[in-house]
């Protein structure tokens, strides 16, 4: 496992995102034998970083972490995890939050703490509790190695976080989609300035870079046969030098094993896989895809509507019509209907409640509408 060493110390590549773990059949409920598995393997092949969060897995990505983790020596890994910015009211809800999440990961310490999903208003309430401030304490009392922040907004606000504090690592979404449409490359630039180590998330989209279309993958495919389109996302966000960790989310053992093999050994890209990927991209965009990770922060709808899961019925429908699949009306209708009653985008009543949360600013009540709409569209072309 290819290994980098910045200003935190000597850390794989190739970090675990507890964010996507299986799950047992018809439930949130992680499976954690499946799961297990796949942290076990990863430690054998040298992955050093763990990634979860307070929120993750309905509250339960921290309790798996714990329950995986301390099978193996505390020295084998480094474990990442978050202050939810989004459920604090008071001062006091800093330090019972903290020592819960250190008894949910069964742990004394963490390698690397960070203010989770800074916007403007979690910065806001982030000042109002003091949370750098009792976060700095805990460093300095032993209980954090390296502490940082996630971030999920304009390059502005950024500039205005790294230089109101000091900060030892900052994690931002980043991949050659985003590195335009939600402007990663500036924010990725303002860090490097900074000096400050850079973690990747969302190299790949939430899966969108490894599904891509049928042109995009062909493009891939006539440039590097043994390649997955994953790998080519992984190499995008590996290949910049101020990056430590790219955190990949996932799902079931295949991915990590390819994921492992892409960055054992790394190689950066070159000039003319840059060109593969622009191309790959332009094929992707005429898809017209929206942008939506499924990272599931516009959850729960107090509609009840499964806003990731319709927009992912819409995306596969938009594929599918790009890659002239005869079916893609049946597929769509089919989908759709597995939704189960109340989840559907009919039922949003655009509070847009979601919207102010999402971290791809996406207009997801417009969304919810176009959705519903082409169901009603294509159910009365059945009729």
């Amino acid at each position: 496992m290819e290994k980098r060493t910045l200003k935190n110390g000597e850390l794989s590549l190739l970090g675990f995102g507890l964010m996507r773990l299986p799950c047992r059949e018809g439930s949130q409920e992680i499976d954690s034998e499946a799961a297990g598995e796949m942290v076990d393997y990863a430690i054998a092949q040298g992955v050093n970083y763990f990634d979860t969060a307070y929120m993750y897995h309905e509250g339960k990505s921290e309790s798996f972490a714990g329950e995986a983790l301390s099978r193996h020596e505390r020295s084998s890994y480094k474990l990442a995890t978050k202050m939810p910015l989004v459920a604090l009211k008071t001062h006091s809800d800093v330090e019972r939050i903290f020592n819960e999440q250190l008894k949910k990961c069964k742990t004394d310490y963490f390698d690397f703490y960070l203010l989770h999903n800074i916007n403007e208003d979690h910065l806001r309430i982030a000042e109002s509790c003091g949370v750098y401030e009792q976060l700095k304490k805990k460093q300095e009392q032993g209980l954090i190695g390296h502490l940082g922040f996630s971030f999920h907004d304009r390059p502005e606000l950024l500039r205005k976080v790294v230089e109101k504090y000091d900060w030892e690592f900052a994690q931002i979404q980043l991949n050659y989609l985003d590195w335009e449409l939600q402007n990663a490359g500036e924010q990725y630039e303002i860090l490097a300035d900074k000096g400050i180590p850079v973690n990747v998330m969302e190299p790949v989209r939430g899966g969108t870079l490894a599904k891509l279309c049928d042109e995009s993958i062909r493009i891939f495919r006539e440039a590097d046969p043994n390649a997955s389109a994953a790998s080519w996302a992984l190499r995008y966000a590996a290949s910049l030098p101020d990056v430590q960790v790219v955190l990949s989310g996932m799902s079931v053992l295949d991915q990590v094993k390819d994921n492992v093999r892409t960055m054992s050994p790394f190689t950066p890209l070159t000039g003319a896989e840059y060109s593969v990927i622009e191309k790959a991209l332009a094929a992707y965009r005429r898809a017209a895809s929206v942008p939506c990770t499924s990272c599931r922060y516009c959850m729960d709808c107090p509609s009840g509507v499964e806003i990731p899961k319709n927009l992912a019925v819409y995306n596969n429908y938009q594929i599918a019509l790009a890659n002239k699949h005869p079916m893609a009306p049946f597929l769509f209708e089919m989908e759709y209907h597995i939704l189960q009653e109340g989840q559907h985008a009919s039922s949003c009543v655009s509070c847009a409640q979601c919207k102010s949360r999402c971290p791809q600013h996406i207009d997801i009540p417009r969304w919810m509408g176009e959705i519903s709409k082409l169901h009603e569209n294509l159910r009365s072309a059945h009729r």
